[in-house]
């Protein structure tokens, strides 16, 4: 735990610091496969039993290039790339569309460990999106139909009423709508990094 004055005013972020010792990265040690070295620390943040050890930054730009970053969720991790889905009308569904390249960053502090992943984005086939979709539980399908992702909504009472609503009148079996689905990340390079204090 830190223990700090919290004062902007005075630098204390300056002080805010813990020592870094699990952290190591020796050449021996690395797999020469990136993405079998992907899954080796992905599966350790699994066992771990830290929080959200799939949740990754996705940092996108548009065709201006204004960049963008947000937490999305990994979902599937094959040697052809890193999946994960979401809705297209979002600012990253803009982003991607104009712009259909991403950078990941995996962290986990815990493990004193993170992933750097950059490469291109395609989108998942129909088949493949629809398989998750219906993989859902009733209410995540739901606010994934109702959701204005990163459009501006008149309250959060506007977006119950319209989840209850349609949730209501939803059967079990709802159909994936057009502006959701998958997308994936494949690869062109990997950087893997452990935090740490000094060289050890």
């Amino acid at each position: 735990m830190i223990d700090f004055e919290y004062n902007m005013d005075d630098n204390s972020l300056m002080h805010v610091r813990r020592e870094y010792l699990r952290g190591e990265l020796l050449e021996e040690n690395l797999l020469e496969d990136p993405h079998r070295q992907f899954r080796l620390w992905l599966e350790n943040a699994l066992r771990s039993g830290i929080d959200d050890p799939n949740a990754m930054s996705l940092a996108t730009a548009s065709s201006e290039g204004n960049p963008s970053v947000r937490i999305v969720l990994l979902k599937d991790a094959g040697p052809e790339g890193l999946a994960f889905f979401t809705n297209y009308k979002s600012r990253k569904g803009d982003d991607l569309e104009a712009n259909p390249r991403a950078a990941a960053l995996f962290f986990w502090p815990g493990l004193e460990r993170q992933i750097r992943v950059e490469g291109n984005i395609i989108k998942l086939s129909v088949e493949r999106s629809d398989e998750f979709f219906n993989a859902r539980s009733l209410e995540s399908r739901v606010a994934a139909i109702i959701s204005d992702q990163s459009r501006v909504i008149p309250g959060r009472s506007y977006l119950e009423e319209k989840y209850n609503s349609f949730k209501s009148d939803a059967e079990k079996n709802i159909d994936r709508p057009e502006h959701w689905g998958g997308y994936l990340l494949k690869p062109v390079s990997y950087e893997f990094c452990t935090i740490v204090s000094g060289i050890h």
